[in-house]
Parts: structure tokens; C-alpha cells; sequence
């Protein structure tokens, strides 16, 4: 090699390995090129024209089987195309990817938008879970949606049923397949559980079909209190539990305890009788401190001064707290401005994919917004050079706000921390995120200046996708 003049010793180096780097690619090419086996290219050379009859002289088993899929039928071209010619032959799908090929004739498959819930698969590749050309199973499965971890298909990606705890519990129903009560392929709209979890038909009737809601047995298990119309999956964990009789992670005591008198009287008229007129009234007679706070909030939560049980099921849940349906569409059921930004815009800020309690008192505060703090103040919670949080005793979580809020661990590492000196550091050096705002006196610095706290587009930037100059000139009215 020719020396490069002028050039420290360690950089003459670090050129010359990208130069032997560059020669080894260009070698790899020239080897490819030489040795068809190695470029993956069709085993038999084919003249150019080949006509579709030649492909069933070698692959006519394929039209051959329990299952054969229907395109076969209309020519091998109608998937594949040939490439090249002669010596230099490939055989390849008329589409980078398979889904988008499946999906110009199985078009009521497709993903959709972003606001729809999709099975995983759907979205990135249909060879995951189907055979292209024939099959023994229905639906050109790769393999059935019954039996054990080796002959069910669902059982590659989920473990449902595999690691039931010694004294927990194993849904029956996981032996008739997963189709029992699952559509592959169903999509439709986030937030909704026939969606979410793609299935049959929604439960109580799902569950309806195995478990006859008459029989004397389960109507004493319910302590003669009526269930037929509850959502058993409220209590219930459809797959497997710790806990015998499929009950859910989380339970609210007096549940656990089997105290239904605590709250309940007997049934009246075949419907559900309290102890109190109110729900509020009840709930407060062991969680007066909650009904305090609501009272005494600075900012109370005007949907925490309603009926509880709109957030919390009163029995059990997947979640802490028994919050319904899960940690975030509780808050978005009713903050309709939210869900639709989370539904439309590109990037999503963590916390509101975890839980909003995250950042706001779920029943009231001192802080507009419900706030746990002030704004500044509350990012950096997480975000700051120092922020640190307080292990869980017993358990692999932590604990942020005074143990206010409980966090995995992993997600606390994960999260950025903003390289601050004296509130100034981002997102250059010496750039204020506090104090007084240069361009308005009368208001401070926040990241809210900046940034949007639920969704948005490019870093949360509140110019949307419009670049960092259009922020910038909010304050820097001088700028050139």
C-alpha cells in the first residue's frame, strides 16, 4: 500500500483496515458471483422465458397433500418471479416481504393502521405460522393449535400453561386448542378486549359456552351472588394462576378472604345489593384515608369523586390496584384528547405506556394536572443527573416520590438522564431547562416549553416533526 502522507501513525492504521476491509467485500462479491451455490441462486439454470409447466417437473409434489393452498392453482408465476437467465438463475417472490405478497389476495388480513391491535405475526411475516405451498394442518398452519409445547404452533411465542406454579392453576380449556377461544387473525380496534386479545366473542359468553352459568356448584362457589352477566376475566385469569381456581394476580382482601359480607348483602331481585347506598360509601369504610385525600386535594380528581369501581374492579385484577382494563386505558377511557394523540402521533413518551399514575396522582393533588410535582421538577424525577429511586423489599421493583410510585427496576435503568450542572445542560451545554424564561418574563422555563408529555412527533418536540429551528425561534427571536 501506498503511504498517506501527513497522517498520525494510529490514523495511517485505522485507514489502512478500512482499505483491507474494502478489498475483503469486493472479494466476497467476486466469490458469489464465481459460485452460484453460495449466492443462493436456483439449483437448475433456466432458460429466459421459462414457461410455468417446467416448475411442476421438479415440484409437483407440491400440488399434492392433505392441504394445498389455492394459488397453486393459478401458476407459480402468480408468486414468484425468475431472474436471470442461463447459468445465473433465481427463483423469488414478487415482494421484498411475504405479507405484503399474502396480503394482495388475503387483503381482509391485513395489519392496518396503527390505532387497530394486530397479532404480531400478521404484521411482519406470514411464513412465521403458514406454509406457502401445502400443509396437513387446516389453514396451512405449520403446525396444529392443540397439544404440547412441541405440537402447538401458539406455543413458539407464548407460554400460557407452561410453568403453572405447584399449588396454582391450569385453565382446562388450553387442552381444546387455542382456537377454543382465539382468532388469529382478528383485528380491529386498541382498547377493546375481543380485539386486544383477538377473540371469539367476549366473555362472559365466551366463557359461557364451557361453563353452564345454572349450575348449583358455581353458584355456591359465587356465594349465590349473581355472576351470569360479570366479565369473569375481571377475577379469573383465562390461562393459568399462582393461585387455585384461575384467580388473578392481584386481589382485593375481603375477596381473598372470601368476606363478601363485608361489602355485599344478599341478592335482591337476582341483582347485586351493598351494605351501602353508595359505592363510594362502602369502599370508604376501609379506605377513609383515599376519601380524605379526595376531599382535602388542592386539584381532586373529578373521576375519583364518582363511583370507584369505573377505575377499580372491586374483586381482583391483572394489576396493582385493580385498575381496569389496565394501567393506562383506565386514565384514556375518559381523557379522549390523549388517546387520540397516543393513537396518532409517531413517538409515545414511556410513562404513558406504562402507567399515568406515573406522573399524576390518580385521585388528587397540589399540582394542576394532578401533577406529582411541579413540572420542571416532576421530569426530573426520572430524568435528572441524580435521580435515583428506593428498592422494594422483597421484590425486583423500586420506588419513585416516596414510594408513591412502584417501578420495575429495568425500566428506571433504561430511562435517559439528562447531563445537567446548576440547571443547565440540555439539550446543549449551559442551555437552561429552568428559571426564568429569557423571551417572557412572567413565565419560567419548563420541559413543557419544549416538549409535549404524552405523544408527538420527533423527540416529543412541541413543533411536531419540524425540525429543532421552528423551536429554537420560539425564544431566540434574533437568531440568524
Amino acid at each position: 500500500m501506498t503511504r498517506i502522507s501527513k497522517l498520525p501513525a494510529r490514523l495511517e492504521a485505522e485507514v489502512k483496515l478500512a482499505a483491507w476491509n474494502l478489498f475483503a467485500l469486493g472479494l466476497l462479491f467476486l466469490l458469489l458471483v464465481a459460485h452460484p451455490v453460495l449466492a443462493a441462486q436456483h439449483p437448475v439454470p433456466l432458460e429466459k422465458g421459462v414457461k410455468e409447466g417446467a416448475c411442476l417437473e421438479c415440484h409437483g409434489d407440491l400440488t399434492q397433500g392433505k392441504g394445498v393452498h389455492p394459488a397453486i392453482q393459478m401458476g407459480c408465476f402468480n408468486c414468484h418471479f425468475v431472474r436471470g437467465s442461463g447459468d445465473s438463475t433465481r427463483v423469488v417472490l414478487k415482494t421484498p416481504k411475504s405479507t405484503a405478497l399474502c396480503t394482495t389476495c388475503h387483503e381482509d388480513k391485513k395489519a392496518g393502521d396503527r390505532n387497530k391491535t394486530v397479532h404480531a405475526p400478521v404484521a411482519r411475516d406470514c411464513l412465521q405460522c403458514h406454509e406457502p405451498h401445502k400443509s396437513s394442518n387446516k389453514a396451512l398452519l405449520k403446525k396444529a393449535t392443540s397439544g404440547d409445547k412441541e405440537s402447538n404452533l401458539c406455543l413458539k411465542c407464548h407460554r400460557e400453561g407452561l410453568n403453572v406454579p405447584e399449588k396454582g392453576s391450569r385453565h382446562a380449556a388450553l387442552d381444546m386448542g387455542c382456537e377454543t377461544c382465539h382468532v388469529t387473525h382478528k383485528t380491529g380496534e386498541s382498547g377493546k378486549p375481543e380485539f386486544d386479545f383477538h377473540l371469539t366473542k367476549v366473555a362472559p359468553a365466551l366463557c359461557a359456552d364451557c361453563h353452564d352459568v345454572k349450575d348449583a356448584k358455581l353458584a355456591e362457589a359465587h356465594k349465590g351472588q349473581p355472576f351470569a352477566t360479570a366479565d369473569c376475566t375481571m377475577c379469573h385469569d383465562p390461562h393459568q394462576s399462582k393461585a387455585p381456581k384461575l384467580m388473578q394476580a392481584y386481589m382485593h382482601p375481603p375477596f381473598a378472604d372470601k368476606s363478601c359480607e363485608a361489602c355485599h348483602e344478599a341478592p335482591q331481585d337476582g341483582k347485586v345489593k351493598l351494605t351501602q347506598p353508595e359505592v363510594t360509601a362502602v369502599c370508604s369504610t376501609c379506605h377513609d384515608e383515599v376519601a380524605k385525600k379526595i376531599a382535602d386535594a388542592k386539584f381532586p380528581h373529578a373521576g375519583a369523586q364518582g363511583d370507584c369501581t369505573q377505575c377499580h374492579n372491586p374483586h381482583a385484577g391483572r394489576y396493582p390496584r385493580f385498575v381496569r382494563p389496565n394501567p393506562v386505558a383506565v386514565c384514556l377511557n375518559c381523557h379522549a384528547d390523549q388517546a387520540e394523540a397516543i393513537k396518532t402521533k409517531s413517538v409515545t413518551h414511556n410513562p404513558v405506556e406504562n402507567q399515568c399514575s406515573i406522573c399524576h396522582a390518580s385521585h388528587g393533588g397540589e399540582n394542576p394536572q394532578l401533577l406529582r410535582d411541579q413540572a420542571g421538577n416532576l421530569c426530573l424525577q426520572c430524568h435528572g443527573p441524580d435521580a435515583k429511586a428506593t428498592k422494594v423489599a422483597n421484590s425486583d421493583k423500586v420506588s419513585i416520590f416516596g414510594g408513591a410510585v412502584v417501578l420495575p427496576a429495568k425500566y428506571f435503568e433504561t430511562t435517559e438522564r439528562l447531563p445537567l450542572v446548576a440547571g443547565k445542560g440540555h439539550p446543549v451545554a449551559k442551555h437552561p431547562v429552568s428559571g426564568k424564561d429569557p423571551s417572557d418574563s412572567k413565565r419560567q422555563i419548563t420541559c413543557l416549553r419544549c416538549h409535549v408529555p404524552h405523544a408527538g412527533d420527533s423527540k416529543l418536540l412541541v413543533t411536531g416533526s419540524g425540525g429543532s429551528g421552528p423551536l429554537c425561534s420560539q425564544c431566540h427571536t434574533k437568531m440568524n
